[in-house]
Order: C-alpha cells, then sequence, then structure tokens
C-alpha cells in the first residue's frame, strides 16, 4: 500500500473574507472558585528530561479531563492518587469533587515517574495510567448518573517504562470487547548520536475481553493484552488518535513516524529503492524570447504537410499526425496571436512552429498548461542574464557588496519565524493492518493549534491556522475521498493567538460557539463567534451597517499559580491550579 498525498479541502463557504475584528467586550463573566482539599498531582521535570520533546510531551500537560459524553463533568487526579469528578448542574450550588477512583500509594516511588494521565474511553469506560508504566482500564458504569458508584478496575497491568495516554477507544467486534490505548514514551535513543539523544516512541494496545473468570459467587470478566505495536520518531506529535473500530491511526507530527516493532518483533523495514526515472525522450523542445515562442515537434519521418493535424486558436493549440491522436494538445499558458504564427516541417522528420506571443510581457514558465513531455531551451543570453541578477543572493561573503540594491541575504538577520522545520510538518493516517501511511497531509505552514472532541462517537477534531484563520477539521476515516471535512472557523484567531506570547492552552466549545485561550499565569481570552448586534452600528471607513460584532473577552484569576488545566464546555470553560479549581459561566442557554 502507497501512501497517496492529500490536501486539506477548505469550504469556502465557512469562510467570512469581510470579518473585521474582535471588539473587546467589558461584560462580566461569572466565575466560581472551589478550593481542593489536597493539591493537584503536578509532577516537574528532573534534570535527565532536558529536551524540547520532555517540555512538549509532559512539561506543557493538560491536567484537566473533559467528559465528552456527559456535560459539564471533568477529572483531575491529585497527590493523593485520587481520580476527581467535577460535575456541574447548578453554578451556585458547586459541590467539591468527589472521588471516583484511587491510586495505590506505591506507585508514586517510581524514580522516573510522569505525572497520572487518564482518557475517557467511552460512556463507560476509562483508561488510567499512574504515571510509574501501570496501565488501568476501568469500568465506570454510566457516569452521569447520580448513583456515583467507583470506577471499578478490570484491567491492570505494569507494560514497562513510563507513559502518558495519549487517546483511547472502546469497540465490539464479532461480539468481543476490545479498547485500543495509544501510549507516549520520550526514551533514550543509542542510534541518536547527534541529536538530543531521545527519540518518541508510541505504543498501541489492543486490550480484550479473552475469558470470564467463574467465582463461588459470580463470573468476572478477564482481559489481556492482545497485541502491540510501536512506533517511533523524533518529535512528540501535536495530534495522536484512533479510529473509533481500531482500524488506524491519525497522526499530526512535525517529524515522521514508523511502525518498528509489533508484539516485540522488529518489522522489516523496506530498503530505500534508488529512485527510479524512466528516462523518455522528449516530445518537443521550446525557445522563447519577449515577443515569441519558438516549438520544435519530433514527427515521424517522412512527414508530409498533408499529414500534419494542426489547429491553433489565441488560447489553445493542436499538433499530431492525421488519423492518430494528438502528440501535443492542450490550452497555452497564455494567449497568441493565430494570424502571425506560422509552421515549417524541417528535414522531414520534425515540424517547427513560430508563436507569436499576444503582447511583450513575462517569460512562460511553460508552454502547455500541466504538460511536462518537452524541454525548454534556454538560450545563452538569457543564462547569462540570470546568473548576473542572482549573484548577489550567493555571494561567499557575510556582505560582499553593501553598496548593491539588493544586499545579500543574512542568516544573522533571520527570525525564528523564518526557520522551516527540517522535515515538513505533516498529517498521515496509519492503517492497522498493513502499518503503513495510506494518506499523507503536507500542512507546511499551518500551525497546529489546539484539539477537541466535537463528537465522542467519532474522532477528535483538529484546529490548524489558515492564513489568519482558525480552521477546525473532523477526521472521517470511512471516507478516503474526504478523510479530512472541515467544520467550524474562528476568523482571525490564528493572527490573534500568535501574538499571546505566554499562551499555554488552547481549546474551544464542541459546538464551536466560542475558542479560548489562556496564559501561564491568571488570564484567559474568550473570542466569541460573531452574533447579531441589537443596535444599528455604522462602519466609519467603508460607510456600510455592521449586522453582526465578534466580541472578545478577558477573564483574570484570583490565583498567581500556575494554570495546569485548561478545558472548555458550550457553556462554560474550566481552569484548573494546583489548589483551585475555576468555574467561568461563559455562555447561557
Amino acid at each position: 500500500m502507497t501512501a497517496s498525498n492529500y490536501s486539506l479541502k477548505v469550504n469556502r463557504d465557512l469562510l467570512d473574507p469581510n470579518f473585521e475584528s474582535y471588539r473587546l467586550s467589558l461584560d462580566a463573566i461569572p466565575t466560581y472558585n472551589i478550593e481542593l482539599d489536597a493539591a493537584v498531582e503536578e509532577v516537574k521535570l528532573k534534570d535527565t528530561q532536558y529536551t524540547l520533546e520532555h517540555m512538549r510531551a509532559f512539561g506543557m500537560y493538560n491536567y484537566l479531563h473533559l467528559d465528552p459524553w456527559y456535560e459539564d463533568s471533568v477529572y483531575f487526579v491529585d497527590c493523593k492518587g485520587r481520580v476527581l469528578n467535577l460535575t456541574v448542574t447548578l453554578d451556585t450550588a458547586l459541590g467539591k469533587p468527589r472521588e471516583v477512583y484511587r491510586v495505590t500509594v506505591e506507585s508514586s516511588q517510581c524514580e522516573d515517574r510522569l505525572c497520572a494521565s487518564l482518557s475517557l474511553t467511552s460512556a463507560t469506560w476509562a483508561a488510567l495510567s499512574d504515571g510509574s508504566g501501570r496501565l488501568y482500564l476501568l469500568r465506570t458504569g454510566k457516569r452521569g448518573d447520580s448513583s456515583h458508584m467507583k470506577w471499578e478496575p478490570l484491567f491492570n497491568e505494569d507494560l514497562g517504562e513510563p507513559f502518558t495516554i495519549l487517546h483511547s477507544v472502546s469497540h465490539v467486534q464479532a461480539g468481543v470487547h476490545s479498547m485500543e490505548v495509544l501510549l507516549l514514551r520520550v526514551q533514550k535513543d543509542p542510534e541518536e548520536t547527534k541529536g538530543s539523544g531521545y527519540s518518541v516512541s508510541l505504543e498501541w494496545i489492543t486490550v480484550l475481553l479473552s475469558k470470564w473468570k467463574k467465582t463461588e459467587k459470580s463470573q468476572e470478566k478477564k482481559y489481556e493484552v492482545k497485541k502491540r505495536r510501536v512506533l517511533r520518531g523524533k518529535s512528540v506529535p501535536h495530534y495522536a488518535a484512533l479510529e473509533p473500530k481500531g482500524k488506524g491511526l491519525m497522526l499530526a507530527s512535525e517529524k515522521p513516524f514508523v511502525f518498528t516493532h509489533v508484539d516485540g518483533r522488529p518489522v522489516e523495514q523496506p530498503e530505500p529503492e534508488p529512485m527510479e526515472v524512466e528516462k523518455t525522450d522528449p516530445i518537443y523542445f521550446w525557445q522563447q524570447t519577449t515577443e515569441d515562442i519558438t516549438l520544435c515537434v519530433r514527427m515521424p519521418e517522412g512527414i508530409t504537410k498533408e499529414g500534419v493535424q494542426f489547429r491553433l486558436t489565441a488560447d489553445n493549440v493542436t499538433i499530431g499526425v492525421q488519423g492518430f491522436p494528438p502528440l501535443l494538445e492542450g490550452q497555452l499558458f497564455a494567449s497568441v496571436d493565430p494570424e502571425a504564427s506560422a509552421w515549417i516541417i524541417k528535414d522531414h522528420k520534425s515540424l517547427e512552429v513560430t508563436l507569436q506571443k499576444r503582447g511583450e510581457g513575462p517569460m512562460w514558465p511553460e508552454l502547455v498548461m500541466g504538460d511536462k513531455r518537452g524541454e525548454y531551451v534556454m538560450s545563452d543570453e538569457q543564462a547569462a542574464l540570470i546568473h548576473e541578477r542572482l549573484t548577489h543572493l550567493t555571494s561567499e561573503d557575510l556582505n560582499g557588496n553593501p553598496d548593491r540594491d539588493k544586499p545579500p541575504c543574512n542568516s544573522q538577520e533571520l527570525e525564528d519565524c523564518d526557520g522551516f522545520p527540517e522535515d515538513s510538518f505533516s498529517l498521515t493516517h496509519f492503517d492497522e493492518q498493513s502499518l503503513k501511511p495510506t494518506q499523507v497531509v503536507n500542512l507546511g505552514s499551518h500551525q497546529y493549534l489546539f484539539t477537541v472532541d466535537a463528537n465522542p462517537s467519532e474522532m477528535p477534531c483538529l484546529c490548524l491556522r489558515h492564513d489568519v484563520d482558525a480552521l477546525v477539521w473532523q477526521p472521517r476515516p470511512d471516507q478516503p475521498g474526504n478523510m479530512w471535512e472541515h467544520i467550524a472557523t474562528f476568523n482571525a484567531l490564528g493572527y490573534v493567538q500568535a501574538s499571546k506570547r505566554d499562551k499555554k492552552f488552547a481549546t474551544c466549545a464542541p459546538n464551536f460557539s466560542y475558542a479560548s485561550l489562556c496564559e501561564c499565569l491568571r488570564r484567559a481570552f474568550i473570542y466569541r463567534q460573531p452574533s447579531p448586534v441589537e443596535t444599528v452600528l455604522f462602519n466609519r471607513k467603508q460607510g456600510r451597517q455592521v449586522g453582526q460584532v465578534a466580541k472578545q473577552q478577558v477573564a483574570s484569576l484570583d490565583s498567581d499559580k500556575p494554570i495546569l488545566g485548561f478545558r472548555a464546555t458550550n457553556e462554560r470553560l474550566y481552569i484548573l491550579t494546583s489548589s483551585n479549581l475555576f468555574v467561568l459561566k461563559v455562555n447561557n442557554n
């Protein structure tokens, strides 16, 4: 299976070319503060965890987890190993977070321990890591019920080095319940001699119900690991998610990943084959000046003018042999003057065509749009002119000739934003059976902004910057022709977020009614979708009436402690610090 290159298709109906700006609103945001009984279990990076990948994976970890199946329900783990839940129904009657599960204390003794991580797998299951290398699969029951039942561990196994959970899904296949869990590790890599000495490992684990274990009183379900697959790369993925049925995996990362092991056995990596380009002689040769084009087309030997098929209009050309498909046919790069053009047969084996350009202008990059079977022949005068124009860019001196109009490019003057990653930022879909990428999107300059669960029955959405806007994409793995669908837009958010130098987290409401950013300390910014205005407003510059206004609001928390978690629902924004959980009422239904 060969990966095919894919381009994201923007839905123009979701773009607003007339969007002007966000207007600062001074409307108060009701904010409620819950003091925690015990501090959030924040695990700080150690001296050995010094790389950028450690910081991305663990230093910027979001300690707050939103339940996509049940509205306004969030989870976090405190320093006592308790998994705590807060479900909000009435803002003015907020209770204390309640305990749903407790991790054993022994896990905190691990030397390389990471932060505990949680993934809400389905409406009745959850996956939990204690940060020391142990994975728990917990039957939660229907978490939205008011029964407050405690979670029940049905799988508990040490999987080796510490990890965090990136994503998990639950599905039933052929009557057998299975769970897929995606784990992240940053490990020392002896083969990484030129870089940091670390590589990023993703492990995709399948756990299934293997048998029923009978006891004196009842029957117990027994789950066990069926399959373990390992991928390796050089950068922590910005986005990583499994398909709902476990048939594939999607990654957005700055550097590529490949499957290296399955159940402990190395995956055979195909030998990089030298790229064989089938060399074919050009069908035609062409030259040009600013005024005309000379085209030479190879024809069967002995051709006569009666056997030549030639049609020329201002924008199209057809050349061939009578009774056979055309040798060259298509739209010209620009218009020509058919009356001033001509052709002759040379040496009874080629056709020489002179095309008069409609007007003097720039040189054509190609003759016939999309046709690559010809060869452009540049004259010596043209080559010398181009060389002269580019000399200032190839000077070996730092500033070879400062008096020139075009000073040389100086690498010392480049800023961070001018840099381009070593490997292009890409979004890749992997097939579970072949372990190979099936579709690859080169994201290029489309900066990753955040991930959001819009519909828990589907894969998480990812938000990317496109020009100044932020576009939300919904993966559709069951639609190979349209695998990523543009479903929402936040106008100018791509531009706005770039100005927030202290930005730590970003998110949006599942119904896309607003997006929000938070800084490392205290402040959160809310950007609402445009809404109708109650009064008559006019744009002074353009003299037209403004029908909608997009509001921006700023919330400042009564806390001087770093923000550790940040999640949004349709009505509320949840912000977690080490000792407090803040609930901001953003929308009213």
